[in-house]
């Protein structure tokens, strides 16, 4: 089966700055792509790339098979390419289906006379949420008094709702508690059963252990590892991670030794 996207040496340069280079990912139908790295590792303009906000300088970007240069967010959202970002970008004292509605606001009536559909807009919040298993008692309430893992749901039930193919998480469960992040790894393997290709961006090894089908490790901007879940334990992701033989030599010359 073909990747709905693929990056193959991928740079990004900004002036002087490597911010990326030679990086490679793929991304499946019903599947998770997790990519992991400290900060500094590159994790950020990687999905700038892919959300149509940075374009690359050197390397191939291909949506279903077909050579991509995105010059928006709304042109990535136009081939199926969903972002949702750490900071959500949502208002807080709007309601809900406001929320979930921003910017695609559906309409009855027409020339002066339109007027948004309200009522729709609640019904179809409230049907799209619970087909992504999300029980909420009132749509009505701002989007602000949810906690950090709801307001992540939402997003990413948006996502599915609106169509579409691919959803990118940047680190969705950053600050978030164990049990709200475990609730958000949820509705992440919901849209991967759903069909979605998900690029789940993290620094977080165990959560990416959990759902993840491929891993990418970035260092520095560029790639220090590419896995299938059979390939690696989390064990050695940790420690891919965490820097490997530089930790241990970080280990080595923090120990105390014996001066008898």
């Amino acid at each position: 089966m073909s990747a709905l996207i693929e990056l193959t040496g991928v740079s990004k340069r900004y002036g002087n700055i490597k911010a990326l280079e030679a990086v490679s990912l793929e991304a499946h139908q019903g599947e998770i792509t997790c990519v992991l790295g400290d900060n500094g590792a590159g994790k950020s303009t990687l999905i700038k790339i892919i959300a149509g906000l940075h374009q690359h300088d050197a390397g191939d970007f291909t949506i279903e098979g077909e050579e991509a240069r995105l010059r928006s967010p709304r042109e990535a959202l136009n081939r199926g390419i969903a972002t949702v970002y750490q900071d959500l970008a949502v208002v807080p004292l709007m309601p809900v289906w406001r929320n979930f509605f921003l910017g695609s606001e559906p309409t009855i009536g027409r020339g002066p006379f339109a007027r948004l559909d309200v009522e729709r807009m609640r019904r179809t919040t409230h049907q799209a949420l619970l087909r992504m298993g999300i029980d909420l008692r009132d749509v009505d309430q701002p989007i602000g008094t949810l906690s950090g893992g709801e307001r992540q749901c939402v997003a990413i039930a948006r996502a599915v709702h609106f169509g579409a193919k691919v959803l990118v998480l940047d680190e969705p469960t950053a600050a978030l508690g164990v049990k709200q992040s475990g609730v958000v790894l949820k509705y992440v393997t919901a849209a991967r059963d759903q069909g979605l290709g998900v690029v789940l961006i993290t620094h977080n090894p165990h959560h990416a252990y959990l759902v993840g089908d491929r891993f990418v490790l970035l260092m520095r901007g560029e790639m220090a590892g590419s896995y299938q879940k059979e390939e690696i334990s989390l064990e050695e992701l940790t420690r891919q991670m965490s820097g490997g033989s530089e930790l241990e030599q970080l280990s080595h010359e923090l120990s105390r030794t014996d001066t008898a």
